[in-house]
């Protein structure tokens, strides 16, 4: 049932995000007078092709089989379809390529700017509708707080609790208002609670350049006792007998009392085969061999959220929309950031890229809808930016070439664009096999 609800809910979440982008494009070309052949949500690709097919004056509506996407098939313009015969015959005042190239830009970029504001518009509802849940600076007490190893290397230490950064109070875990604060408003000094003292810590201009370069979560978390909360089916841990509410101690025979201190030596330790103490929820004690992966992990994550008691801050409508533009701006950077650090080669591919099944995770199996929301609000901003990349076959990549024609007057001729569409839909074809392929090899 929970794997039901999860496909369910990714189906509706994929289905608002597609027809609501390919109306970005439907929208701007009737508005130019251009005939669109097809509006389907999902691929009517053989052997199968429509589930269900309607058509209204000059345009069939339906749904197809494949539920990768789904698209507008506007007459004149060279697509996924490949439909070459069109483009045989001379321009018609109705087609795409008869339309001036600032008019055919607009009904390019419409399906990315709908799914942006989209994702903006939904960030500020879930706001509005439930606040937004935080945990207070003074919940951390007990464990205080877990750094990245950036902060570690100038001055923060883990356990450390972060009570000021540039003079002003850090009164709730928030990773964006430390990251705001030290490359906006030029903090330079902490002051923390560590072992019952009071600290100061400094650090440069220097260090807090590299900040944008750490993933948001792994800035600053609460610290917390490596207690086993989920279990990678087929995983190490799974495999060597580990169970959700044993709490891990040791690793090699080295104490292991937080979450934060096992990665730094499992890290040290790829797919070796070590010794790990466990004390069972009855208080049973074992040391359990686990050969770790290739990425030094065991396949088990730790319980966060049981620890602290958080509390929610609401907003009005008119709060709710600066709210959720923010909110949704600094997701879209956190993304960008990720996929620039990916490229270079700063963070794993492997580790960190994922197909539909990826996706299918981020739903709540109970089928909350704060977090539906909440996630279709973030693919939204996803799909908007994985639309404007510079690929063929993608808006981005007619963009680009619209750009060109813009701005030199000079238009790309269609048989270079057939080409170019060929090899981009190739190359999409090819990432999402290969991301697939990452999804199927971490499930077993």
């Amino acid at each position: 049932m929970d794997t039901v609800s999860i496909v369910l809910q990714f189906l509706l979440s994929l289905s608002i995000l597609i027809v609501l982008h390919e109306l970005g494009h439907f929208a701007p070309a009737k508005w130019f007078k251009t005939r669109v052949e097809k509006f389907y949500l999902f691929f009517d690709a053989p052997p199968f092709n429509s589930l269900f097919s309607r058509k209204k004056g000059e345009t069939e509506y339906g749904i197809g089989w494949l539920p990768l996407g789904g698209y507008v098939k506007i007459s004149g313009m060279i697509d996924e379809s490949m439909d070459k015969e069109q483009m045989k015959g001379p321009a018609q005042p109705w087609e795409f390529r008869a339309k001036k190239a600032w008019q055919r830009l607009i009904i390019m970029i419409g399906g990315v700017t709908v799914n942006f504001f989209l994702g903006l518009f939904l960030f500020a509802m879930v706001l509005w509708g439930w606040g937004r849940e935080y945990i207070p600076s003074a919940e951390l007490k007990q464990y205080g707080m877990s750094y990245d190893s950036l902060l570690l290397q100038n001055g923060f230490q883990q356990g450390d609790l972060l009570l000021t950064l540039g003079g002003k109070p850090f009164d709730r875990l928030d990773p964006n208002e430390f990251r705001k604060r030290v490359m906006l408003e030029g903090a330079r000094e902490a002051t923390v609670i560590r072992n019952g003292n009071q600290e100061t810590i400094r650090f440069s201009d220097e260090v807090a350049q590299k900040i944008p370069k750490i993933m948001k979560n792994d800035l600053l978390s609460a610290r917390v006792p490596f207690v086993v909360e989920l279990v990678s089916d087929k995983g190490p841990a799974a495999t060597a007998g580990i169970k959700k509410g044993d709490r891990i101690v040791s690793f090699n025979g080295q104490p292991i009392e937080y979450f934060d201190q096992f990665w730094p030596v499992a890290s040290k330790h790829k797919s070796q085969t070590v010794n790990i103490g466990v004390v069972s929820e009855k208080g049973d004690s074992s040391a359990l061999s686990v050969t770790l992966t290739p990425q030094g992990k065991i396949g088990a994550n730790a319980k966060m959220g049981a620890y602290f008691k958080k509390e929610t801050q609401t907003y009005s409508l008119a709060e709710a929309f600066p709210a959720g533009a923010k909110m949704g701006w600094n997701f879209l950077t956190d993304q960008m950031q990720a996929f620039k650090m990916m490229f270079r080669g700063d963070i794993s591919v492997k580790d960190n890229l994922g197909s539909v099944i990826s996706i299918g995770k981020l739903f709540d199996p109970s089928w909350d809808w704060r977090i539906f929301w909440t996630v279709t609000a973030s693919l939204s901003i996803i799909l908007a930016f994985m639309n404007l990349l510079p690929i063929p076959a993608l808006d981005g990549g007619y963009v680009l070439f619209l750009i060109w024609e813009v701005i030199t007057g000079r238009k790309v001729s269609d048989q270079f664009m057939e080409r170019a569409v060929t090899v981009g839909f190739f190359l999409l074809i090819g990432l999402m096999i290969f991301a697939l392929g990452l999804d199927v090899w971490r499930l077993f």
